[in-house]
């Protein structure tokens, strides 16, 4: 799968791909994220990409022209499945969302900065619109990072166990059961009995008990 991400800094976003799940899946060949400098497609003479808003009122508002050079460059080297923009007004990212978006094979992600971009953009070129929440950031591209975050680790071959993205958080619409580890007592307070026990059905009878119980407490609006 190959993200393209398109933004006015991309010094930003080359630490959250150069560490962890994301550098493995690169190496591999699994996954390629390409990150283009807006700047590069700017006409002007200071490479600005960004001007006042027609009607007046405070702010800068990205410019039509830069992204809509660098998106047809990227469309003539290749297919896309979908391009998509950063927005708080977006749908926001879910576990299947992400599920979704895990099928695809060249995506393009646009980062808004400044008070937004021009909404001829995307009127013409933007295909989804993903938020990751209801707050405003500084620009798109932490939430870029979300989004490629949440979607390449799901990809076959990207985690060394396999069962292990399929039992996260949300894919069952219940948060994840309690995990323990070594030691079994530590200063009194121990691993459950049951986790200790071998019986690998009861085991997961327990698991799903308690992920039930967690997501009644803290998000009963998933067992809605």
């Amino acid at each position: 799968m190959r993200f393209d991400i398109i933004t006015v800094l991309p010094g930003l976003l080359e630490s959250p791909f150069a560490h962890s799940i994301l550098q493995r899946a690169q190496k591999k060949g699994i996954a390629e994220i390409v990150v283009h400098n807006l700047r590069e497609y700017s006409t002007q003479k200071q490479r600005s990409v960004d001007d006042y808003p027609y009607g007046g009122g405070s702010g800068m508002v990205m410019q039509i022209a830069p992204f809509a050079a660098c998106i047809e460059k990227l469309k003539s080297e290749r297919d896309y499945d979908e391009v998509i923009f950063m927005s708080p007004d977006g749908k926001t990212l879910n576990q299947a969302m992400a599920n979704q978006l895990s099928g695809l094979t060249n995506v393009i992600i646009l980062c808004g900065h400044y008070k937004g971009i021009d909404q001829r953009i995307r009127d013409i070129f933007v295909t989804k619109e993903i938020s990751v929440g209801d707050y405003v950031l500084s620009g798109g591209e932490l939430p870029s990072a979300i989004v490629v975050d949440a979607v390449v680790r799901l990809i076959p071959g990207v985690l060394n166990d396999e069962t292990s993205a399929l039992s996260d958080s949300f894919q069952d619409d219940l948060l994840d059961a309690p995990v323990y580890t070594r030691p079994a007592d530590w200063n009194g307070h121990k691993v459950p009995d049951i986790l200790l026990s071998g019986d690998q059905a009861k085991i997961e009878i327990w698991r799903h008990d308690e992920a039930l119980k967690r997501t009644q407490d803290r998000r009963p609006d998933l067992l809605e």
